[in-house]
């Protein structure tokens, strides 16, 4: 009997209802005649529901009619009746098809390249020359050849101590470790003088090893030696050495800036639209007007790429361009007001550059009045520890 539901579902079934007096005739010459009934229900005495056979309707309704009952269809079912149900709809099974060939075709290529730098120690335009050296989006899997690619990269970037490329699915991930600058180490066994590495003014010197060169209040330039790498003795003569010692400086930091008589200072104003586009590969879809409805604005443009799972890209993603309302306004300050902005300014720049802002001694500023606006210069004057080994050459 299990065999012969499972066999109705593939031809088709209907769920009836049968209502008269002589339902248990009905159900006993049904029977009889070997059709298959299954999930009989009663409701009340003199009506029934039942599944049968799509191919046993005829037979059925002739019993009926014999024990006078009424039929009444409540339900159809099986894989004829789901057919019959999307045939008219041709374009979807057609759009269906035309997907799932897409996917397959698609996982052949590269359609996202995603870069891990170790520690998120970023490297600039690393994007840019992985893809000159032929990883590329929406190349072929098989025609990627990543041995080639590393030792292209490594060869142009002296910044990577180590670089790898392993595909998953439609995207390339790109591990990277990020390598450390190494000053030049001159060799303890090594010969060398101390020379200075900047302009300054000698205010400390503390020699361990070799001949002193310049005295405290000297003025240094690059290059200019400051600990000679031999030392002379009464009955030794000159003998070699590596020189060591500390030699502190006054050393000088300067900025200059024009900020102009008139200024026009950008603010946002709070209002924002949206728009959108659609990006198939190089192809791309406006889903709305390109031109903004604001007279001046900011541009963001955001790209979020299709994804079925975590490593399987396709060749589809949506822009979002984001425009901010920009207010401009122009402003005209006094030549004061001018000088003050303009000190504020090289001030961040060089506290930005000095590590220890106790050595900081003294601050020089200068202004200069031009025609396009004030002319600022500021200086620090800073201690530092200067000098450099530098081996001697025979």
């Amino acid at each position: 009997m299990l065999i012969k539901i499972i066999f109705n579902y593939i031809l088709g079934y209907i769920r009836i209802s049968v209502e008269g007096y002589y339902i248990e005739r009905f159900i006993n010459i049904c029977r009889n005649n070997k059709i298959a009934m299954w999930k009989l229900k009663r409701d009340k005495n003199v009506k029934i529901d039942l599944n049968i056979g799509i191919s046993d309707l005829k037979k059925v309704a002739k019993i009926a009619k014999q024990t006078k009952c009424k039929i009444k269809i409540l339900r159809k079912k099986g894989l004829p009746f789901i057919f019959n149900k999307y045939k008219k709809r041709k374009l979807f099974f057609i759009f269906l098809i035309f997907i799932i060939i897409l996917l397959g075709i698609s996982s052949n290529f590269v359609w996202n390249i995603d870069i891990k730098y170790e520690n998120d120690e970023h490297i600039e335009n690393l994007y840019q020359d992985i893809v000159d050296s032929g990883l590329t989006i929406g190349k072929m899997k098989s025609k990627i050849n990543t041995k080639e690619i590393i030792n292209k990269v490594r060869l142009n970037r002296d910044d990577i101590a180590w670089i790898g490329i392993e595909m998953k699915g439609t995207n390339a991930i790109v591990s990277v470790v990020k390598a450390t600058a190494k000053p030049d180490i001159v060799d303890e066994e090594d010969y060398c003088s101390i020379v200075s590495d900047k302009q300054g003014i000698i205010t400390k010197i503390n020699a361990q090893n070799g001949t002193i060169a310049v005295k405290v209040g000297d003025t240094v330039n690059v290059g200019t030696t400051l600990i000679n790498g031999w030392m002379e003795g009464k009955y030794t003569g000159i003998r070699y050495v590596h020189a060591r010692g500390e030699i502190e400086a006054k050393v000088w930091y300067t900025k200059k800036m024009v900020v102009p008589y008139k200024t026009t200072e950008r603010t946002e104003t709070g209002e924002i639209e949206k728009k959108y586009r659609i990006k198939i590969n190089n192809f791309e879809i406006n889903l709305s007007k390109r031109l903004s409805k604001f007279k001046i604005y900011d541009t963001i443009d955001t790209e979020n790429k299709f994804r079925i799972f975590s490593d399987f890209y396709l060749p589809i993603s949506i822009i979002k361009t984001t425009n901010k309302e920009i207010k401009e306004e122009v402003k005209q300050y006094k030549p004061e007001q001018l000088k003050q902005l303009g000190i504020e300014e090289l001030q961040k720049q060089l506290d930005s550059e000095i590590e220890d802002k106790n050595k900081i001694v003294n601050k020089i500023v200068n202004t200069y009045e031009k025609e396009e606006g004030i002319e600022v210069y500021l200086t620090y004057e800073v201690l530092e520890n200067i000098g450099t080994n530098e081996k001697i050459v025979f």
